[in-house]
């Protein structure tokens, strides 16, 4: 596979930016063509409308933190086999991750379509948003396959070293989906649910894509009928080291779906507010959330090659080069928070009340490069439970309580924008512990060889 690394040789920072690289330009196009949709609506709609596609869209993302956790599960496992050198452990764990999250693709299609008003109403959806946000999430809904398919192809690719593919793959998706947000948002002038058909459909293709890529340039991955018959061993491991991440990536989701809640009680001009930020938000994270899911196949191809020095030194590596970029957005948001509301066609009102939430929301910006890193570390390294546990404390012991308190009286928007750098405080100096005790150097007994 020419365009695989191998990541337990040669200089630990080069290998680290290569592999790196790809993810952050993947999950940057990723970002866009999330924001073109918001940005799209906003430019063609009203602020009910942002609200709609701003509350849908947390909808749809608690999907994508589940199955994006999940697949770290293969990731891991593979990256620990090939780092090993068994091949033949390689394939029947390939297998294995994509015939599992094609059933899972299937399942959570129904339950999303099943429970898609009950969630909106868990929200605290405006009643003038309520409509548009139903017909987002219930057309999205019909394209969850297609995101299961995509994350699970590009777990495997990763975790072999190629990161590459995975950018083509989303490259694709986003150049659609530019196109299908002006046609059936700004051309037909269908809203949100417009604005919903044009991500799945874009996914679809990406996904349709990927495949036909893997099948001509990658023969040696299956991704034929045969994936679908499981290896109940192999999708147990899969799922021992996935779920816990899968379920810390949640609750995260879980906790901004919270402060979601108490920012739909303060209207719809707050509600379209914080979704405009959140989407800036997302840009900002993408340095540490992609150094972070690049350490976790570094680490474990290194762990499998019995180098776990080399991992650890990848760690620091990571954190520097995260913060680097981190700041760029954090000073942006700190000197001009206006000309970020700017971006998205806010409108007066809406984009003074995003400006105060985002001069103290962004803090984060440079906390979650310890965060992120720190987590992509242990998690390659098999420590998925002990990552899962800290998020469940700082998430919803700390941060949803702190989001309620300090929103009420004068706070406002501007108060709530601390809950989060709390919690990642927290989360720092539990795993800054943990790391110094060395019990990531402990074999996992699930992510082993």
């Amino acid at each position: 596979m020419k365009q695989s690394l191998d990541l337990t040789k040669g200089g630990v920072y080069g290998a680290l930016a290569r592999f790196a690289l790809p993810f952050l330009l993947a999950n940057f196009i990723q970002a866009l063509y999330g924001a073109a949709d918001l940005a799209v609506v906003g430019w063609f709609g009203t602020a009910a409308e942002v609200s709609a596609v701003s509350t849908g869209t947390q909808v749809m993302q608690i999907l994508l933190s589940m199955v994006s956790g999940l697949v770290m599960g293969g990731t891991v496992l593979i990256g620990r086999y090939h780092g090993a050198g068994d091949r033949e452990k390689v394939q029947a764990t390939v297998n294995s991750t994509l015939g599992l999250f094609t059933y899972a693709g299937v399942l959570f299609t129904v339950l999303l379509l099943v429970f898609c008003d009950g969630a909106l109403w868990a929200l605290q959806t405006p009643q003038a948003a309520f409509a548009g946000a139903q017909s987002y999430v219930r057309v999205a809904a019909c394209g969850t396959l297609f995101v299961f398919g995509y994350n699970a192809v590009s777990a495997v690719l990763r975790a072999l070293g190629d990161s590459k593919s995975p950018l083509l793959f989303v490259a694709v998706a986003c150049a659609a989906n530019v196109v299908l947000d002006f046609l059936l948002v700004g051309g037909f002038g269908m809203g949100p649910a417009g604005a919903a058909l044009a991500t799945i459909l874009s996914q679809g293709i990406s996904l349709c894509y990927a495949v036909w890529h893997i099948r001509r340039k990658m023969p040696e991955i299956a991704v034929g009928p045969a994936c679908l018959r499981l290896s109940g061993r192999l999708s147990r491991k899969i799922l021992g080291v996935g779920f816990p991440v899968s379920l810390q990536e949640t609750l995260v989701q879980v906790s901004f779906l919270f402060m979601a809640a108490i920012v739909n009680r303060m209207g719809v001009e707050a509600s379209a507010a914080v979704g405009i930020c959140s989407k800036f938000d997302g840009f900002a994270m993408l340095p540490p959330s992609a150094f972070g899911a690049a350490l976790a196949a570094f680490a474990a191809q290194n762990l499998g090659a019995g180098k776990p020095d080399r991992a650890k030194k990848a760690l620091t590596a990571s954190v520097g080069m995260s913060l680097a970029a981190a700041l760029v957005f954090f000073l942006w948001a700190q000197v001009s928070p206006l000309s970020i509301m700017g971006v998205f066609g806010a409108e007066k009102a809406v984009a003074a009340a995003g400006a105060l939430y985002l001069q103290s929301f962004s803090i984060d910006f440079i906390l979650v490069c310890f965060v992120f890193c720190m987590n992509g570390f242990f998690n390659g390294c098999g420590k998925t439970g002990f990552t899962m546990a800290v998020s469940l404390v700082s998430t919803v012991g700390l941060r949803i309580p702190l989001a309620a308190f300090l929103s009420g009286g004068t706070g406002g928007l501007y108060g709530l924008g601390f809950a989060a750098p709390a919690a990642s405080l927290f989360s720092i100096l539990f795993c800054l512990v943990y790391f110094l005790k060395g019990g990531w150097r402990e074999e996992s007994p699930r992510g082993g060889k």
